[in-house]
């Protein structure tokens, strides 16, 4: 019998390519040009430049992908979504043209409040059919790793129902999603101004029964003046932290309600949105490593004026991330590729910066750094292959899609 060939190592080497492996250094974009990378059983199992590559490739790995110079960077994180929710707020858009402000239209009913409604009334079907149609938009620009929060039930059945639809989600689709449960989004309208009686169901009730049926990796607020208190949002976050759920939180959006630093002190993943942040909240970030999530698709549908204090973040040394916040109110962008050039031409941050906030820092605001984010070695071989000279573009073109290729946990993603 003739010899048979000898194992290979790698399931997958690519080859031919420039990687911005993002990981952390002195080497802008963590770059590595001219270099190749390898996957085993869906993790990254080498980086590096071809040349030193210990054989051909063929020798090494059963499947060699030669790239023709595209660049590959690890798969975009969209760390902050509303994915999942029911009907649509077009006609506040036009209020808001008119004049009106979100807090004016929220105390009128809308807002958050109107969405709610919608949600209700679907169906758990309608509710992943919907939700499937925008994260698999965000998916054809690279998205390998998305969160989805609830928050427009405010009543258990409808909270529960909103998990599991971004649970089915994740199932459906080659997508890692993580779910975040945020019942103290705004006060359910039954209870009318009876803020505690709230508060306990989403403490007493709620809580519980997305930590005993498994539905939530985090818990999340909203802390602003037509929301939740520093000290309500304590509360909120004690019952969390006491079920095993990370905690996280809409913070100093609308004005500065001093959330942030609560959020720190508590150990929060991160602290999203953070346009009226001050020194002292930057300071207790810094100290605890909690992530600063940027939302700048909010910052530009509500016109704001007010900017995030990215150079003081940037100088405390405080991990950002950016996320599109795709929601039906605030901010209807499903364009992740969208949001890096606002990052970087609204609140100022690098192009490289914006790719680290929608990949490394995006994986850390969920918790998910020793998993995705990076092109390092045993990290999930999610990875993006773009057609593009330098990683720069990515934040640079604005209605292009040079994504080629999407793989996740090692498998080619179908276009």
């Amino acid at each position: 019998m003739p010899p048979s060939d000898p194992p290979k190592l790698w399931d997958q080497l690519w080859i031919d390519c420039h990687l911005a492996t993002m990981a952390a250094g002195e080497t802008p974009y963590g770059a590595i040009r001219n270099g190749a990378l390898a996957v085993k059983d869906g993790r990254i199992a080498w980086v590096g430049e071809r040349a030193s590559l210990h054989g051909a490739p063929e020798t090494l790995a059963a499947d060699v992908v030669t790239c023709g110079g595209a660049w590959l960077t690890p798969g975009l994180v969209d760390c902050h979504t509303h994915l999942v929710f029911a009907g649509n707020r077009a006609r506040e858009f036009e209020q808001r043209l008119e004049g009106a402000s979100y807090e004016e239209i929220a105390r009128a009913g809308g807002g958050i409040l109107s969405t709610v409604k919608a949600t209700r009334e679907a169906s758990l079907d309608q509710l992943v059919l919907s939700g499937e149609g925008r994260l698999c938009r965000l998916m054809e620009e690279g998205v390998t790793t998305a969160e989805i929060k609830s928050g427009y039930g405010l009543d258990t059945k409808t909270e529960v129902k909103m998990l599991k639809a971004a649970a089915e989600l994740g199932e459906r689709l080659p997508v890692r999603v993580q779910r975040t449960f945020l019942g103290a989004h705004a006060i359910a309208p039954e209870y009318g101004k009876d803020r505690n009686g709230y508060l306990n169901l989403v403490v007493s009730e709620m809580i519980p029964a997305v930590a005993r049926e498994g539905l939530a990796h985090a818990v999340d607020g909203f802390c602003e003046e037509i929301a939740f208190t520093r000290e309500e949002m304590a509360r909120v976050f004690k019952a969390a932290q006491e079920a095993g759920l990370a905690i996280k939180l809409h913070a100093e959006q609308l004005s500065n309600q001093q959330g942030a630093a609560l959020a720190a002190e508590l150990g929060a993943l991160s602290a999203d949105h953070l346009e009226h942040l001050d020194e002292a909240g930057v300071a207790a970030m810094a100290k605890a490593g909690t992530v600063a999530v940027l939302l700048p698709g909010a910052f530009y549908y509500l016109r704001e004026t007010k900017l995030p204090p990215v150079a003081a973040l940037r100088e405390a040394g405080v991990p950002m991330a950016l996320a599109t916040d795709a929601n039906p109110g605030s901010s209807p962008i499903l364009s992740p590729l969208t949001i890096l050039n606002m990052g970087c031409t609204l609140f100022g941050l690098t192009p490289e910066e914006a790719l680290a906030g929608m990949t490394r820092e995006g994986a850390r605001a969920l918790g998910l750094a020793p998993e995705t984010g990076t092109l390092e070695v045993g990290k999930a071989a999610d990875f993006c292959r773009w057609r593009i000279d330098e990683p720069a573009e990515l934040a640079y073109w604005v209605g292009a899609n040079p994504l080629e290729q999407t793989v996740f946990e090692g498998n080619v993603r179908p276009r």
